[in-house]
């Protein structure tokens, strides 16, 4: 019997607050696609959540072997498991 490791995902996560959060988020999310592209990083979820008025954030999801580096490269503000 074969068994497929999975790997676990990690959500990289930048917080941007105040009026104007999502436009924030929405900026930030291009330099971070801009990063992937340059590193030739093979990423695929990237994007930005609103959670109020007051609060969005930009994140990208990443293998966890590969968090170490791309962590200490960009220094999100917070790390969660991706579900």
């Amino acid at each position: 019997m074969v068994h497929q490791f999975l790997m676990r995902k990690l959500k990289l996560i930048w917080d941007f607050r105040g009026p104007a959060s999502l436009k924030t988020a929405e900026h930030h999310l291009l330099h971070l696609k801009e990063y992937i592209k340059i590193e030739k990083l093979n990423i695929e979820i990237t994007g930005i959540e609103t959670l109020n008025d007051m609060h969005s954030l930009a994140y990208l999801v990443v293998d966890e072997d590969d968090m170490k580096p791309i962590r200490d490269a960009l220094k999100p503000h917070r790390g969660q498991l991706h579900q």
